[in-house]
């Protein structure tokens, strides 16, 4: 579990902070809307219907990408897009952490690869696998490298394939999953930006969500799907979410009643909505994507983010979570 707060503007100070100058978002061009998908799966004797998903999961369609896509493929155009919102060139960035669970290969990373189709000679590069937290781990290192730093200005992108690692014959986790991408720029600034981040991690709770597979002596061993014990997934998101939220309100010394808009992971409509609700914050105020993307996993925030940062919602100076 893990979270932040961050202000994009705020009163000028001596201090270093990391701001969020730039975002962009990628998705592949086919949508697969539950209609769609409910088709497929019937051909193989398999039962769902858009309702039976919509009231489940909230989610009403997914981008798939096509075979051979890669995650960086889709990290590439997401992070030319927030390079451009940020009016940065390539050869500026000192810095490219890149959040996934699909990566392209064993090595290099898909930072790496990033690195080199976007021209960044000058930018240290790697991967965090973190799954569906991964972008706020690595939003979180790349502040830590700008505070120390380490660097002036970075490029965190969330990247997912998930596709690839779905069992299209379970429908318990091929209706939720979709692929796609979403990145920002962080620069250093003497304005408040990256406010805090609580991060915290549970590998007793491995078995109720893992893609187990591995590649071992030229064979795949072991499971190479996703599976998911989606009761105890949900009753899990919903606890830590609320308490993780009050942890990172607290260091950043802020009530939740100042936070202006709250992104969640894009999992399920109802745990953004019981996460809400715990919280006591607003449904108007939760910036909600899942119905378009599904679960893309480390790429969820950071395109949520996009979404609401394009269509006008999240502005600078807002405070969000």
């Amino acid at each position: 579990m893990s979270a932040t707060v961050t202000r994009p503007s705020g009163n000028p100070t001596t201090a270093v902070w990391s701001r969020i100058i730039g975002s962009g978002s990628c998705l592949p061009e086919r949508v697969v809307s539950n209609d769609e998908l409910a088709a497929e799966l019937a051909q193989r004797g398999i039962q769902t219907s858009d309702a039976w998903i919509v009231e489940r999961t909230g989610i009403r369609q997914r981008h798939i990408a096509a075979r051979g896509v890669t995650s960086s493929e889709l990290g590439v155009q997401a992070a030319r897009r927030a390079l451009a919102d940020a009016g940065i060139e390539a050869a500026d960035l000192d810095l490219i952490v890149v959040a996934t669970s699909t990566p392209d290969f064993v090595f290099p990373s898909t930072a790496c690869l990033i690195q080199a189709q976007l021209g960044a000679s000058r930018a240290a590069a790697f991967d965090v696998q973190a799954v569906c937290t991964g972008f706020i781990y690595a939003l979180t290192t790349a502040d830590s490298f700008v505070r120390a730093g380490r660097a002036r200005t970075a490029l965190v992108i969330g990247a997912e394939v998930f596709s690839r690692i779905l069992d299209w014959n379970d429908r318990s986790t091929c209706v939720l999953f979709g692929d796609g991408a979403g990145a920002v720029v962080l620069q250093a600034s003497p304005e408040p930006g990256v406010m805090a981040a609580k991060l915290h991690a549970d590998g007793s709770q491995t078995k109720i969500l893992c893609a187990a597979g591995n590649v071992a002596y030229g064979e795949v061993t072991g499971d190479p799907f996703l599976r998911m014990e989606g009761q105890a997934v949900f009753k899990q998101a919903v606890t830590v979410l609320e308490r993780v939220a009050h942890e990172v309100v607290d260091e950043a010394g802020v009530p939740l009643s100042d936070v202006d808009w709250l992104i969640p992971h894009q999992a399920n409509v109802r745990i953004l909505n019981a996460t809400a609700k715990r919280l006591g914050i607003p449904l108007e105020r939760v910036i909600s994507t899942v119905d378009l993307h599904a679960n893309t996993s480390a790429a969820s925030v950071p395109l949520a983010l996009d979404v609401a940062r394009r269509d006008g919602r999240v502005k600078r100076g807002d405070l969000v979570m």
